[in-house]
This record gives C-alpha cells, structure tokens and sequence, in this order.
C-alpha cells in the first residue's frame, strides 16, 4: 500500500531498526492511525476482502493500517519448522513458544498505549459489538492466527493474550476469523463509512437486531414495502422499526430479547 494522494508525509513514524529487510513491512506507520497487526503462517491472505469496498477505500486513505508477520521467518532450523508433537502425545501438531515469541515481541517492538494481543480460538470468548467498539477505541490489535491443534499455552499465560471466537465451531484457521474481526472494528472508525447515523442504526447497536429494509421498487413479486414506510410521518416509521426489531429479537434471539428486558427494568430477575 502506498500513501493517498495529497497525504502529509508529516504522519510517518520514522525509528531506527536492525531487523532484516524481509521482516518489515513496506507500509509506513502514520501518527495516530489504528492498526491490525497480524501473526499468521500464511501473509498473503491479507489484506483479502479487507481491500475491497469501503474498508479497501479507508486503507488506502491511511484511515487504518494493517501489518502482517509471517510466522514462518522465525521458525527454527534449516526448514523453518513452527509447530511440534503436543506433550504427552496426541494428534496434531502444537504451535512452538520460541517462535511464537520471538515473532509476538518483534511484532509488539515500539508498540505504546492501548493495544490488546488477541488469539482467534473456538474455546475464547465470543466476538459481540461491545468487544468491537472496545477495539476501535484502541490504538490497535494484534491478532494471532493458530493452525494445527493451537499454541503453546504458555505464550497466552506469558503475553496475557485473551482468547476470542468467531462462534461455536472450529476453523482450520484463525484468518478469516481475524479478517470478520478487522472488519467489524474499522467500520466504527470515524470516516470509514462515511455516514456514522448508519451504525447507530443497524444490529446489535441498541442490543436488538435490526428492523427489516426495504427500498425500489415499490412492489416486487407481488410484495409492496409496507404502507407505513411510504407515509412520511416519521414518528410512525420510527415506532414501526422499532416494533420490528423487538419482534424479530424476541424470535430469533431470545437472549438478546432477554438482556433487552433486563436493561429496561435491571430490579426484574
């Protein structure tokens, strides 16, 4: 990625390092810019659909920044290995901690302020929006993508790594998971979509889902937008979207109807 049009080199963070060439990445740092930096054993998955759309358009416009370290140049030995038998046996293979380490504190090197170690796992604690917008406030992320059975649990313990998961299944990988994440954080970047009214409106914003969308046209396959949409009064339309997405909550998520009700009278059990 190269720097926008018209963007102030001033933004660069320049320091001094004795890394290899290979290990470094081509992007500059910019002052003040949220950044994902991500561990994994396979680089070139990035940044993937995260370069696409508007979160493609806000990485190119410096909103955002992204770094990956590839696991493998720091692997030992002439073939570079990453991963061993689990002690006390089993199958699989088991992510090393002196790799893992090595690669967590050169990505990690420089690093100031709020800037949580994060593991993709299916036994963490499951993504929601309030973990999102904690990340956006952040100064950034850095994101640890397993393979194999997983890593060594004492890089978790040693670099105090919480553990999250996209939900309750198992992945042969942490990076489309790491990539959901990233997504879901940048867009609550102001000036990433553009219009911030529209994340304030959708799911999980209020702690409902979403009411149903409708636009052109006005009739299709027989099925017109409801009448009350097409009024104009907008203090109808607001009491409709929000019937809506109380209904479809208490429906299909009667956890979420649940914690709703609890927050409207927190004295009822």
């Amino acid at each position: 990625m190269t720097d926008a049009p018209n963007k102030s080199h001033g933004r660069k963070a320049i320091r001094p390092t004795f890394k290899p060439r290979e290990l470094m990445t081509a992007t500059p740092d910019l002052h003040g810019v949220w950044k994902a930096k991500i561990l994994t054993l396979f680089p070139s998955a990035f940044p993937g659909v995260l370069g696409e759309s508007l979160t493609g358009k806000a990485l190119q416009e410096g909103l955002w920044q992204l770094e990956t370290t590839d696991l493998r140049q720091f692997g030992i030995g002439k073939h570079r290995n990453v991963d061993d038998t689990p002690a006390g046996g089993g199958a699989g293979m088991v992510l090393r901690a002196d790799v893992l380490g090595n690669a967590i504190e050169h990505a990690m090197e420089g690093v100031r302020g709020n800037w949580p170690i994060l593991y993709l796992s299916p036994r963490g604690k499951r993504m929601d929006q309030s973990m999102m917008r904690n990340l956006a406030r952040a100064d950034g992320v850095t994101l640890l993508c397993g393979r194999f059975e997983g890593v060594d649990e004492r890089v978790l313990e040693h670099y105090g790594i919480q553990e999250v998961s996209l939900g309750d299944f198992v992945m042969t990988g942490g990076e489309i998971a790491a990539q959901a994440l990233i997504d879901a954080t940048v867009r609550l970047i102001p000036g990433v979509l553009g219009n911030q009214a529209s994340t304030e409106e959708e799911s999980f914003s209020s702690g409902l889902l979403e009411h149903p969308q409708y636009t052109r046209p006005a009739e299709w396959k027989g099925r017109p937008i409801p009448d009350v949409l097409m009024s104009g009064h907008h203090g109808k339309i607001a009491d409709w979207r929000r019937q809506m997405s109380e209904d479809i909550t208490q429906d299909r998520r009667p956890d979420l109807w649940q914690a709703h009700l609890e927050r409207q009278d927190p004295k009822k059990e």
